[in-house]
């Protein structure tokens, strides 16, 4: 017996590292019957058949997990957007970071292809993301033309298991490469037709990164199901929300129609971003009625 790190998954095959060798494994059938799939990340305890064959015997517990992509021992998520060509959506970048907070994810935000921006669009993408950083997330802007950024996310990378994932088409593969250029990750440009990527990501797989760090390159999303989420935790998915919702009137309050609400206070005074607090009360009623229709 011995054990490793699933790296990566393909066609029923999973390819566990342990030390500087690589062994092709099976799951035992007995996690069929139980329903387990083993994930890339997990740590786990198989039995070698020779020195490149061999099968899963178990899997150790999991701290976290998503499910789309599926991954588990996550210790943070890189959330890769761009300024323009697609243009930066804050809806959709929100419902990245509820899906990372419920999962207990830690965030970094990152915009890609900040050579594109005009002064103008400079000078209000500043204020787009001083509104992340008042929330507590750290923010990087880059660019891999202008190798701007690239040091900055290599130091944030190393050492930690990162999900790199975010809007199709915004330079993920280019921005890995540029980090650690032995990759090779197939990159592919826009297509202007549709206004977003081609996916070029087809399976999840942990890339070594740095000294000791890995990365979890992953397909690109078009949208995100919060709906899995409860209503009623959801306020607990965005952290500046926290200061101030122990001074509600009502414990149990949803921020939303409840009188005496210091969220809603907060934002009428401008110590919560409107906007976010927009995006808030959209995911809550579409899980609110995501559940009615169940």
């Amino acid at each position: 017996m011995a054990e490793g790190t699933i790296i990566k998954a393909l066609s029923g095959y999973y390819y566990v590292k342990t030390g500087d060798r690589q062994i092709q494994c099976r799951a035992r059938g007995i996690f069929r019957k139980r329903g387990v799939t083993p994930l890339v990340g997990d740590h786990v305890v198989y039995e070698a058949e020779n020195p490149s064959d061999g099968y899963i015997m178990s899997i150790r517990p999991r701290k976290n997990f998503l499910s789309r992509p599926p991954i588990a021992n996550i210790d943070q998520a890189l959330l890769v957007f761009s300024v323009s060509e697609p243009e930066f959506d804050s809806q959709l970048l929100d419902r990245f970071l509820i899906i990372m907070e419920a999962s207990r994810i830690h965030s970094v935000i990152c915009l890609t292809k900040e050579d594109l921006l005009s002064e103008d669009q400079e000078s209000l993408l500043k204020k787009q993301l001083s509104v992340y950083r008042h929330a507590g997330y750290p923010v990087i802007v880059t660019s891999s033309k202008a190798h701007t950024g690239i040091d900055e996310l290599r130091q944030i990378l190393d050492g930690k298991v990162t999900v790199v994932t975010g809007q199709s088409g915004v330079g993920k593969s280019s921005l890995l490469n540029q980090i650690n250029t032995t990759l090779n990750i197939e990159t592919q440009s826009i297509s202007h037709a549709l206004g977003r990527g081609k996916h070029t990501t087809r399976h999840v797989a942990l890339l070594q990164i740095g000294r000791s760090g890995f990365v979890a390159d992953t397909p690109g999303f078009s949208s995100l199901d919060v709906t899995q989420i409860d209503a009623s935790e959801l306020a607990g998915c965005f952290p500046e929300f926290s200061p101030f919702s122990p001074s509600c009137r009502f414990r149990t309050c949803t921020h939303i129609a409840e009188p005496d609400c210091a969220v809603k206070h907060a934002v009428e005074t401008g110590d919560i971003d409107p906007k976010r607090y927009d995006h808030y009360c959209f995911f809550y009623h579409e899980i609110k009625n995501k559940r009615k229709l169940y």
